[in-house]
């Protein structure tokens, strides 16, 4: 009712994803199957870890406090927490300004890493349910056989699931944390929700193996796949893994943009532009956007254009020009990640002026020369213009719903045919 993601800039405290009910139906649930009468009774019974119950706690105290303040600020049964609240809360909750980040964005940004970890604690939670009942030979009701897991790279498949052969799997081998994805987008598998907890508790991990060519390597192949990176990223976001391996990428993790234009948060905008590259690529979106389709066959440096996606809002949050240091950040990171020289240089240039072909095709006279002009002094060449576009219309249209329209569309194809 409330849409498919926790990462929505104005939630609903009580309904939305990742919010109040959800993690109250956690509670419900074990009540009903293991009589519990206090949270705090789902360690006793296996359902959370001791840590896990302490997010639980953290969680529940956090939107219940904000639900309050809401309650107290309006006067009424009000749980959506809109742009005019969020300012007055953030005061009330005693969140201050810090360099390049106001009060108001540290509040939300710490509201959704709570929404973040009661989306994990639901994943760990039905898990367990599901091996309890899996364990008596029914699964949630349902006869089930028991077969021994398939081998995949060292993993099992579990029920055709990617599950953990020993619980010191990627202990022993740091390497298998961005691993494990690369084999899930692969193979088209789920990640077993215990395997994606072992993979939030050993996250930290991911620092031995940052710098690791075959690591990164196995990254740059999840990012460019041609199949599905939205899920699997977004997977690899929940865990934690994504911003443990590419700290840069952790500094946007729940940051919201406190203005009426942005839907989501940065990292979500992010996640959601690179999905939608990857089916604009496909074909799949070939009626909304035939220019962007025909000319993607023409364009050569694929890999860097899908880099520049997942860097182009990299340095926001930090003062200054983002468009201007986020270039900086992907000339230090492209090497990294295993791009040439030429691509480096066209990733921080495709960052640089990510912003360029909007501001001119919506705030320029287009029937005046000069603007051609000035835009082609910038672009230079037919693939860097192949290359932008493709990239400018992925950032509008993951803005949010309604952002993207026909007028839009058609002054950026007036512009790249001029």
């Amino acid at each position: 009712k409330m849409g498919d993601t926790r990462y929505v800039v104005e939630p609903n405290v009580k309904e939305g994803k990742g919010g109040l009910r959800d993690l109250h139906a956690l509670f419900w649930i074990g009540k009903y199957i293991y009589d519990v009468q206090r949270a705090a009774e789902l360690v006793e019974v296996g359902l959370f870890t001791k840590a896990e119950y302490r997010l639980f706690h953290r969680a529940d105290n956090f939107f219940q406090a904000v639900r309050c303040h809401l309650h107290s600020i309006t006067g009424r049964a009000e749980d959506r927490l809109t742009f005019d609240l969020q300012r007055e809360i953030a005061d009330r909750m005693r969140f201050s300004d810090r360099p390049g980040k106001s009060k108001v964005e540290r509040f939300m940004q710490f509201y959704f890493l709570q929404a973040k970890t009661v989306g994990t604690l639901s994943g760990v939670f039905l898990a367990h349910l599901d091996e309890k009942f899996a364990a008596r030979g029914r699964r949630f009701g349902l006869p089930t056989i028991r077969r021994s897991p398939r081998k995949l790279n060292g993993f099992v498949l579990d029920r055709g699931r990617l599950a953990l052969p020993s619980d010191d799997f990627f202990r022993a081998d740091p390497e298998r944390l961005i691993e494990i994805f690369q084999l899930a987008d692969k193979h088209g598998v789920e990640i077993h929700p215990l395997a994606m907890r072992a993979a939030a508790r050993d996250a930290k991990l991911v620092d031995d193996v940052r710098n690791s060519p075959s690591a990164n390597a196995l990254f740059l192949d999840v990012l460019t796949s041609p199949r599905d990176p939205e899920l699997v990223l977004r997977w690899m976001n929940e865990a934690g893994v994504f911003g443990r391996f590419v700290p840069d990428f952790a500094r946007v993790v729940a940051q919201m943009q406190f203005d009426m234009y942005h839907h989501y948060t940065v990292d979500e905008h992010t996640i959601r532009a690179i999905g939608l590259l990857a089916r604009i690529e496909s074909g799949t979106l070939k009626e909304d956007h035939p220019l962007a389709s025909a000319i993607f066959e023409q364009i050569v440096s694929r890999r860097a254009l899908y880099v520049a996606v997942l860097l182009h809002d990299i340095a926001k949050g930090r003062g200054g020009d983002h468009s201007i240091l986020g270039a900086e950040v992907a000339q230090r990171l492209c090497p990294r990640f295993g791009l040439t020289p030429a691509e480096t240089e066209t990733v921080a240039w495709l960052v640089r002026w990510h912003l360029l072909m909007s501001a001119t095709a919506f705030k320029r006279d287009l029937s005046d020369f000069k603007t051609i002009l000035d835009f082609c002094d910038v672009v230079q060449s037919p693939e860097r213009l192949r290359l932008l576009l493709t990239l400018t219309i992925v950032d509008i249209r993951a803005v949010g719903p309604g952002v993207w329209n026909g007028w839009k569309r058609q002054l950026l194809g007036d512009l790249y045919e001029s």
